[in-house]
């Protein structure tokens, strides 16, 4: 037994390793990697799909209206005549006459991931080579097209993504969700920068050409595949192309707007990432610093131990959110949400092991299987 305690103080630092690495990965990242000049403008495309009418769904748009970019279009792809966005969309025309603004429509038809269908008809409608994609909740700087698309210049950059945070968080949702991505979900996409490269894309914003997604199929190969901004980043890389994640952070507005709505979000991304990455799935368990103090607590509950590891969790995870948040992505008003870390960390662990459960996820209004990496509609 006492082996086994002391095995348990021995692996309940893993975690802390792990923080430092991510210590080390983000302040590295923010100190090399630099925005380039804005003066590589060629015509971009930008698409957006669209399903259903998000909070501040206007302010969005008109948002990519005014860019600070000489030579763009904005095409948007609905479901049908009918959405609910149809006529958010037709009072942009309006009120930018000047802008090319193009709307189209499609349905998912026989693909289970919707916003993929619409992606893939978008790319068959652009007009130009470069592609600028983002989801409808995001709200831009008018510096964003020029600042997003200039790494592009390069030869070997094959597509470029950057950050995102949330505009105003009101509820404890909001702010619980802001924290975990700034400390949380951040942090892990830094290490696995340092480690392996950037291997993957945010679909908050999306820049590549295509070239490059005709290379890999295209959006039609991904029609019925979950995790489908996290692939484009994969599958440009893995055709030798070299993906860039900038330092530069759009808006959104948020939609977790529950406490509930937050955990089945976060829920559906941990089921997809648990057969999208098996191993690097499961390896989380080791990255859970606060389960892992609370179990050395338990075993050796002596003030040395509670000090040692609950100081050292606490430290480093407020370290880490400072390199990220305050350091590299000058988020303001960060240190009110520092409290809300242990209660994300604890929320984030319980979905991690009810993710092993589920054989299933609800995304939109239909339930799906994932069956060797394709979502598969639920029938009974």
């Amino acid at each position: 037994m006492a082996i086994l305690s002391y095995l348990i103080l021995f692996v309940a630092t893993f975690p802390f390793i792990y923080y430092l690495l991510a210590i080390y990965s983000s302040w590295r990242y923010f100190r090399d990697t630099k925005i380039e000049p804005q003066d590589y403008t060629p015509p971009v495309s930008n698409l957006k799909p669209i399903r259903g009418l998000d909070p501040g769904a206007y302010e969005n748009f008109a948002s990519f209206c005014t860019q600070d970019y000489p030579d763009y279009e904005l095409l948007f792809c609905a479901g049908s005549p009918g959405d609910a966005v149809v006529p958010i969309l037709k009072k942009l025309i309006r009120d930018f006459p000047g802008r090319r603004i193009r709307i189209i429509y499609r349905s998912g038809g026989g693909a289970s991931n919707d916003k993929v269908a619409k992606l893939a008809q978008l790319v068959n409608e652009a007009s130009h080579e470069v592609l600028v994609i983002n989801d409808s909740d995001v709200r831009v700087g008018p510096d964003y097209l020029r600042t997003v698309v200039a790494p592009m210049r390069h030869a070997n950059v094959g597509a470029v993504t950057c950050f995102y945070s949330s505009i105003e968080d009101m509820t404890f949702a909001e702010n619980l969700h802001s924290i975990g991505m700034l400390s949380d979900f951040y942090a892990g996409l830094l290490v696995a920068r340092q480690l392996d490269g950037v291997k993957f894309a945010i679909g908050k914003t999306i820049v590549t050409t295509r070239t490059n997604l005709a290379q890999f199929g295209g959006y039609e190969s991904l029609q019925n595949r979950p995790g489908d901004d996290l692939l484009v980043g994969r599958l440009i890389a893995e055709q030798g192309h070299e993906v860039q994640l900038l330092p530069y952070t759009v808006q959104t507005v948020s939609g977790a707007s529950s406490f509930s709505d937050l955990l089945q979000k976060r829920l559906r991304w941990m089921v997809v990432m648990r057969h999208m990455r098996p191993a690097g799935h499961f390896g989380l368990l080791f990255t859970q610093g606060l389960f892992w103090s609370a179990l050395a607590i338990a075993v050796h509950p002596s003030a040395a131990v509670i000090s040692a590891y609950l100081g050292s969790y606490l430290g480093l995870r407020t370290a880490i959110t400072w390199v990220i948040a305050m350091h590299g992505l000058k988020q303001p008003g960060v240190w009110r949400k520092i409290p809300l870390i242990p209660v994300w960390d604890a929320a984030a662990f319980l979905l991690w092991l009810t993710s092993f459960t589920r054989s299933s996820i609800r995304w939109r209004d239909g339930q799906y299987y994932i069956r060797n990496g394709k979502l598969v509609a639920v029938t009974d």
